[in-house]
């Protein structure tokens, strides 16, 4: 029996995400939201860059998505320039009795002792009225950081320090927003973003390494950040716009939950925007990009995940790797108690129905 979706998004993740709500039987696409008038009356498939018609034209208006009855809800839309707007989308759409899945706000991952009481009730109550339940996930924060140091946790006997980092070159990473706006780069370096923004690591971030403890049982004391900016060497261009010499062009940082004095959980971040900066920081283990986890214990890991894809390069690769990864999850949050629902109490979810051939053997 397929489950009636609906998509709000379709930008860098979302379109990836209604490209497989479009193919995948399982689901039925229902309704299709975009923030802009200029997308407004498209059609699905043409958004998803499938070059078919699907039938289902894309609107602007969130209470006519809500009228078509779907069971669940992808949400992709850009959430970090517009925090208030986003969690009140949640509780609407919540509080009609629909399902989420979503990509952001990913303080929602795991928002306990991260956002205050306050923020979280209204998301819970909608989704207590509702019957409904809600999963924000992705790659990072998500599976590379989640459900993959978990998992290497299980095989242990004692554990002293779990850290996540992702190692990518954003030079292709196509949305100024993000780009310029939230993380600053091609800014001065006197001048913060949003991102480096006193308390905003921690926001965005703390879910990361409050999850993983919360998988260890620990109680962190505290969750501290730092992070540490380089100019660029001289005029460049990336896929976003330009980088004039002497402005942000590499960013490191780190968000720890500390225990007794001690780093037990930690997210790093090592991001560069051409491979020669910074050759002292931490290098990914293939070009352009790779996730990492180093599990200090015993017995101790170390295990890097290399993305790509046949359609384009590793940041293509970490799109649709996040639109999926919600995507599949959504037979199991549609099955779950209400509420906010996290890696730690959903079951695995394994990719069931998703074999395929080859694209290039189907075209034989």
């Amino acid at each position: 029996m397929t489950i009636k979706v609906a998509a709000i998004g379709t930008g860098n993740v979302g379109r990836h995400a209604l490209s497989q709500l479009v193919t995948d039987p399982r689901f039925e696409l229902t309704a299709v939201w975009v923030s802009s008038e200029a997308k407004a009356g498209r059609d699905a498939g043409e958004l998803a860059g499938l070059g078919n018609s699907t039938g289902v034209t894309a609107t602007t208006d969130l209470d006519a998505v809500l009228a078509t009855e779907p069971q669940c809800v992808v949400y992709t839309a850009m959430a970090d320039n517009r925090l208030t707007e986003a969690l009140e989308d949640y509780r609407r759409i919540l509080a009609a009795g629909v399902n989420v899945v979503g990509s952001s706000a990913v303080f929602l991952q795991h928002p306990w002792q991260v956002l205050p009481d306050e923020m979280i009730k209204p998301i819970e109550d909608a989704a207590q009225h509702g019957n409904s339940s809600i999963f924000i996930n992705g790659i990072d924060p998500g599976f590379a950081n989640d459900l993959l140091p978990l998992a290497l946790a299980g095989t242990c006997q004692r554990i002293e320090q779990i850290r996540c980092m992702e190692i990518i070159n954003y030079n292709t990473y196509d949305s100024a927003t993000v780009m310029f706006d939230v993380m600053g780069f091609g800014k001065p370096l006197d001048e913060l973003p949003m991102l480096l923004q006193p308390g905003v690591l921690s926001l965005a971030w703390g879910s990361v390494v409050r999850q993983l403890a919360a998988g260890l049982g620990v109680e962190l004391d505290e969750v501290t950040e730092t992070f540490v900016r380089e100019p660029a060497p001289e005029d460049f261009d990336v896929a976003a716009g330009r980088i004039a010499e002497g402005t942000a062009a590499a960013l490191r940082f780190e968000v720890r939950g500390m225990k007794d004095g001690k780093i037990a959980t930690v997210l790093e971040h090592v991001t560069r925007l051409r491979d020669d900066l910074c050759p002292d920081w931490p290098q990914p283990a293939q070009e352009g990009g790779s996730y990492r986890v180093e599990l200090t214990g015993e017995p101790s890991y170390a295990l890097d995940l290399c993305l790509s894809s046949p359609n384009g390069d590793h940041n293509h690769a970490g799109l649709v790797a996040t639109a999926a990864r919600v995507v599949n999850a959504i037979p199991e949050v549609v099955d779950a108690p209400a509420g906010i629902r996290t890696t730690l109490d959903l079951p695995l979810i394994t990719g069931k129905g998703l074999y395929a051939r080859s694209q290039d053997e189907g075209n034989q």
